[in-house]
């Protein structure tokens, strides 16, 4: 089955401004703390985690930031990238990042929003997603099956001392 080619009512993507920087890196820091539960994440001494790559997504011509919203309220972002982090193929597409706040998960907006973001960038992707991160790899395996309409099937690389689970697959791009 493939996803719906419109977001469901009351769900928006849109690409991030820069005046919106500030805002992403809120939403950064809520990502950043459920992310601390898995990953050796650390607060600076300022009391945030920080995520030093966010200015690159306006200054970079291969990074693009988006904002989820649902009903007009926040409720993620994705940040996508030209290139795999795990390959070095600088022709795929890579989920950077993915946050949707808990109040709006398990209610398919993560889905929908991450089938937006596909649709916008046709072409080969890769998912990365922590080994050890189960809601993720559930969802992301879900999400994938979905869009592509058949069984997302990941495979297990070790980058930088890390195991990831990869999941590979194309994007048509958008059928409007």
């Amino acid at each position: 089955m493939k996803p719906e080619t419109r977001l469901p009512d009351g769900v928006d993507v849109r690409p991030a401004a820069a005046a919106e920087e500030p805002v992403l890196a809120n939403l950064l820091e809520l990502y950043a703390h459920d992310f601390s539960a898995l990953a050796d994440l650390q607060l600076h001494p300022a009391g945030r985690y920080g995520y030093r790559e966010l200015p690159l997504y306006w200054r970079e011509a291969t990074r693009f930031p988006f904002l989820v919203r649902v009903d007009g309220f926040l409720a993620g972002f994705a940040l996508v990238a030209r290139g795999s982090r795990v390959s070095g193929d600088p022709d795929v597409w890579d989920m950077a990042e993915f946050f949707v706040v808990r109040r709006h998960r398990r209610h398919g907006i993560g889905a929908a929003a991450a089938h937006e973001v596909f649709r916008r960038f046709p072409g080969r992707w890769e998912l990365r997603v922590m080994e050890g991160n189960l809601p993720a790899l559930a969802f992301w395996s879900a999400a994938v099956g979905a869009f592509t309409g058949a069984p997302a099937e990941g495979v297990f690389t070790q980058v930088a001392q890390k195991r990831w689970q990869v999941f590979a697959f194309v994007s048509p791009g958008s059928a409007a």
